[in-house]
């Protein structure tokens, strides 16, 4: 199985269906790229691959979101603040001393890490403005999921969302940003402009594994489906969509989250049934690497909820110990089997939080982004509690040692949060940031996505 390689920068590493048929295509720039001369330069090709300090969302492919490190020096400072031309919903990558950015102008940028320079920057395709689609809430959209980049090819995967509601999965050489190949994931018969690709991107079993869901409003006929694509780009493209009759996205920021038998987990939201045959929709997933359902978790309520718009969607699993967790929007904590159980087959439920976004979790302990604000989650052989409530910071987490950093949306400040206690050791504004906003570590600071660009903090 391969999966990328993790670290941080100057520590030791701490983290460890049905085909489509395709074409690669050739291995040429787009002509709407453009790359301004480099200020830095990555090592040519044929030197030693690159480490990926930070190479995917929240990290590792379990989404843990955990780095076993000092906690930083408070309080933080602004160390560089860049703008880039478009939003930054995805969180930065750190792949050897450089930041890596995706904005929805469907551009990709790689940073220095030191000064926030600009090494290289790729313009994909043009986004699709919001007057274009039928429903949703990011203009213009582009790229909005986490790409991932992969230690074994040096490149940085990365889906674009462009003209006639077209999704594009490509591969960037992160050394100079030249597109190695591009292929296009719209394999299921529904209708492109109604399906959104706010996933993370997922690289493991030397495979690229991408999720889709809808736009903001759940318009249109779109279904939540997960496609597969070889690191080569070669091969037919693999896919497992939700046999619900439509809905059921799989959206969460976090995408795909890989246990430790290699197996992928997704939640899977509301579908367009509320009562009847259980239609895979407000649920978790296991599939195989091929994309073959091995097994599910689903409420007792799943019918109701789908009805409410109160699923399991908002969130991903998270791994805590040997168990899974998963919340969504009915308030609802699930402890789960690793087998998932099927229908109502939970060990423990707790009641609380309303969570959307991704978790964080080191151990037996899990923080999770709750619409309330932060919760520590402890999970022990009884069940689950909550340890402590940090209200109004509701961010992705984020845990570098004994610390928390998380975003609340709300006022645009960066957390410092003492892990053990809940207490907030240190604050500090960043700006205008999006509802799922994570930090992400870079050397010896952080960095953050905002709605102009990124900004650093050491």
């Amino acid at each position: 199985m391969r999966c990328v390689r993790i670290g941080l920068l100057g520590l030791a590493a701490a983290l460890a269906a049905c085909t489509s048929s395709g074409s690669v295509a050739p291995r040429s720039t787009p002509g709407t790229a453009s790359a301004p001369a480099p200020t830095a330069s990555f090592p040519p090709p044929g030197t030693p691959h690159l480490a990926g300090p930070w190479p995917t969302y929240h990290g590792d492919n379990a989404r843990s979101g955990f780095l076993r490190a000092p906690a930083l020096s408070l309080p933080l400072h602004r160390a560089w603040v860049r703008e880039l031309d478009g939003a930054v919903y995805a969180q930065p990558l750190a792949v050897g001393t450089f930041v890596i950015a995706a904005t929805e102008n469907n551009s990709v940028y790689a940073l220095r890490s030191d000064t926030g320079a600009v090494v290289w920057r790729r313009h994909l395709a043009a986004p699709i403005p919001r007057s274009q689609l039928p429903c949703g809430n990011i203009d213009p959209l582009g790229i909005t999921g986490t790409p991932a980049y992969d230690v074994d090819t040096d490149d940085l995967f990365v889906v674009t969302e462009t003209s006639g509601g077209r999704h594009d999965l490509q591969a960037i050489d992160v050394r100079d940003g030249r597109v190695q190949w591009t292929r296009n994931l719209d394999v299921v018969n529904r209708d492109p402009l109604a399906q959104q690709q706010r996933s993370a991107v997922l690289v493991t079993h030397d495979k690229v594994y991408v999720a889709f869901g809808g736009l903001y409003g759940d318009c249109g006929n779109y279904v939540g489906y997960v496609a597969a694509v070889a690191t080569d780009g070669n091969g037919s493209i693999g896919h497992y969509a939700v046999p619900a009759g439509r809905e059921a996205g799989i959206w969460a920021p976090p995408g795909p989250v890989e246990d430790a038998n290699g197996d992928l987990l997704v939640a899977v939201g509301n579908g367009s049934g509320t009562g009847g045959r259980y239609d895979g929709s407000d649920s978790v997933l296991r599939l195989s690497p091929g994309l073959r359902r091995l097994g599910f978790f689903a409420p007792s309520t799943w019918a109701a909820d789908n009805a409410a718009d109160l699923d399991l969607g908002s969130s991903s699993p998270i791994l805590v110990g040997h168990h899974v967790v998963i919340a969504g929007k009915r308030g609802t904590a699930y402890l789960l089997a690793p087998g998932l159980g099927g229908i109502g087959h939970e060990l423990a439920t707790l009641e609380g939080c309303a969570a959307y976004g991704g978790g964080a979790a080191t151990g037996t302990t899990a923080v999770l982004p709750c619409n309330d604000g932060l919760r520590r989650l402890d999970v022990t052989d009884g069940g689950m509690h909550w340890t402590w409530h940090v209200p109004g910071v509701a961010g992705s987490p984020l845990i570098v040692g004994g610390t928390v950093y998380a975003l609340s949306a709300d006022s645009g400040d960066l957390y410092a949060i003492d892990l053990g206690a809940g207490h907030v050791r240190a604050r500090v504004h960043v700006g205008d940031v999006t509802r799922f906003a994570t930090p992400a570590p870079i050397g010896q600071g952080l960095a953050v996505g905002t709605t102009t660009g990124i900004a650093a903090y050491r």
